[in-house]
């Protein structure tokens, strides 16, 4: 599996001349998604806003061969058996591709850019992502151990800001990230990574998501990160929060924090465990501490308390990591409260 580390710029640049009429698009960093919609019609997303370009493939063969190159270079393949494939590019941005006889209109091809200088706290801030004050409370939590899950539709972040909440995990944790394809960029020393590995040729050895958070289990980490929960790894994500592993983080597609709850609940289901819905819900409750949820619009509001005493704070103040003043205010330190005065 090729490595962009471990390759010369020399490779490099051979590499991305094999991308043929993308090339250019792909190390344009002021684009966030190349869409490509058969050998002549290609997209791209840049500030939001989706563009026809005047980008040509020569024909479906010399689309078909980019894909291939692609996938190939990662350990994967596309063919009439497996007509659909997740990769990455040599640089870590996220590929999807799609041919005959799932893609009705010719080859498709997505390709999701990895940002080569990864977006930190002050970045989502000064772009009105996020405030200081929600920063705070997040970096908090992260401290604190808390298990947080990552919510969110497709496009909203939920990379980024994983990749984010992971950089305020303390430097001297061994941390174990699990992806389908790597696009996480922790900077502490003490990582370990795992990517999913579809099956062969023969329909076999594949390597799930979940075989890779029962096999992290098994390492000693201080903390697990998955990129995303999409079936039944979601029960051994909850039974490892629920036994010491606390700390864990992850992302999963919902619309809101209910959906969220209610999707976690149908993943465990594909576990293949029939458990009663209770059970699961027993489950959820005491192992998630926290879910963010995002969506795709600009940030116009406050960080504020609710008023309901979210059952974290106790966590926070226990691990005695800083808060933001606009909580303290609302939801002081119970443990004050309950000393004897002198």
């Amino acid at each position: 599996m090729v490595n962009a580390s471990e390759v010369s710029q020399d490779e490099l640049a051979r590499y991305y001349e094999a991308l043929g009429p993308i090339r250019d698009l792909v190390l344009d960093d002021s684009l966030t998604e190349v869409m490509v919609n058969g050998h002549d019609n290609v997209y791209v997303e840049r500030s939001g806003k989706i563009l026809l370009t005047d980008r040509k493939f020569d024909d479906e063969n010399h689309l078909l061969r980019v894909i291939d190159f692609i996938v190939s270079a990662v350990g994967r393949r596309i063919d009439f058996r497996t007509p659909m494939v997740d990769a990455r590019l040599l640089d870590g941005s996220r590929v999807n591709a799609v041919i005959s006889p799932i893609a009705l209109d010719g080859p498709m091809l997505t390709i999701r850019k990895f940002s080569r200088d990864p977006y930190q706290s002050e970045d989502l801030v000064t772009f009105g992502t996020i405030t200081h004050e929600a920063v705070g409370f997040l970096k908090a939590c992260v401290m604190a151990r808390a298990n947080i899950m990552i919510s969110g539709g497709t496009g909203t972040g939920k990379t980024t800001l994983l990749n984010v909440m992971s950089g305020f995990i303390p430097p001297d944790e061994r941390i174990v990230t699990i992806e389908d394809a790597a696009e996480l960029q922790l900077h502490q020393e003490h990582v370990c990574r795992m990517e999913s590995r579809p099956p062969d040729l023969n329909g076999e050895n594949r390597v799930g998501i979940r075989d890779l958070v029962i096999n992290a289990l098994r390492m000693r980490p201080d903390r697990i990160v998955v990129g995303e929960c999409r079936a039944g790894e979601a029960l051994d994500m909850l039974q490892a929060m629920n036994t010491g592993h606390d700390g864990s983080l992850t992302t999963l597609h919902a619309n809101t924090t209910r959906d969220a709850l209610s999707r976690l609940e149908t993943m465990v289901l594909m576990a293949g465990i029939d458990l009663p819905t209770k059970a699961i819900r027993q489950q959820v409750a005491s192992a998630i501490d926290l879910i963010v949820q995002l969506s795709r619009t600009r940030m116009t509001g406050v960080f504020r308390p609710t008023g309901i005493r979210p059952h974290i704070m106790d966590k926070l103040f226990g691990a005695g990591v800083p808060i933001p003043p606009e909580l303290a205010r609302v939801f002081p330190d119970r443990r004050n409260a309950e000393r004897p005065a002198h």
